[in-house]
């Protein structure tokens, strides 16, 4: 049914949904590479799209930035319109030195310095799994396409500017995790609580330790392999 942040109609959304962050991105890939694309929600400018990709019903909507936005959105998919599962197609920085601007990594797990999992009860620390499906699927295409997609640890933060010292940055580089984005936690966590399946699949925007970075045009419009990889595992 409906809700306060989308106005699709049941049916509306397939089981699977990609998730970009940026509803521009979301757009691109739903005129780029699905037939017949319905616009399906556009609450707020989160535009949700559904079509076809190789005869197959997948959609595509946005998350926005930050866990508390892709904590709502994907609630909503798997709760109120029957979604089974969300795969984030995002960019990330690069934390472990083997990377490089344009590497796509798969993440496995999500540490955070978000308090987002303590709505759920559980008074430890959590780091939230993948659907190992999903994944088991990712990286067999990834490898049929020749794409080196490395798998592990990935980092979610709630602060993209952010002061503190050490910088945590530098601490999860020797704890060899790969990246670092801003949703891939709480979209672990959504998923793990309705007994649903989520993964993330990051392309790398940029070198937090150097400054190199992608334009927000290039992020928006050229990760086209990861795209793809989510695609043909949809």
């Amino acid at each position: 049914m409906a809700t306060l942040h989308n106005t699709a109609n049941p049916g509306d959304f397939a089981k699977t949904v990609l998730m970009p962050g940026d509803p521009l991105r979301a757009k691109f890939i739903a005129e780029t590479y699905l037939e017949n694309a319905k616009l399906v929600n556009n609450v707020r400018g989160i535009q949700g799209y559904t079509g076809t990709y190789k005869g197959k019903e997948v959609s595509v909507m946005a998350s926005g930035m930050g866990m508390p936005s892709i904590g709502i959105y994907s609630h909503e998919l798997y709760n109120s319109f029957g979604v089974e599962n969300i795969i984030r197609v995002g960019s990330a920085g690069l934390l472990n030195p083997a990377l490089k601007v344009r590497s796509i990594v798969a993440g496995m797990s999500a540490y955070s310095n978000s308090n987002y999992g303590a709505q759920f009860g559980f008074k430890g620390n959590m780091a939230p799994c993948c659907s190992f499906e999903l994944l088991e699927k990712a990286v067999a295409v990834a490898r049929k396409m020749g794409v080196t997609m490395p798998v592990g640890p990935i980092y979610s933060t709630d602060t993209f500017y952010d002061e503190t010292q050490p910088s945590p940055a530098a601490v999860l580089r020797d704890l060899n995790v790969l990246a670092i984005e801003m949703e891939a936690y709480a979209l672990y966590l959504n998923a793990a609580r309705a007994g649903k399946n989520a993964l993330a699949l990051l392309t790398i925007s940029d070198n937090p330790f150097t400054g190199e970075s992608l334009t927000p045009d290039e992020v928006r419009t050229t990760f086209t392999q990861m795209m793809e990889i989510a695609l043909e595992i949809a």
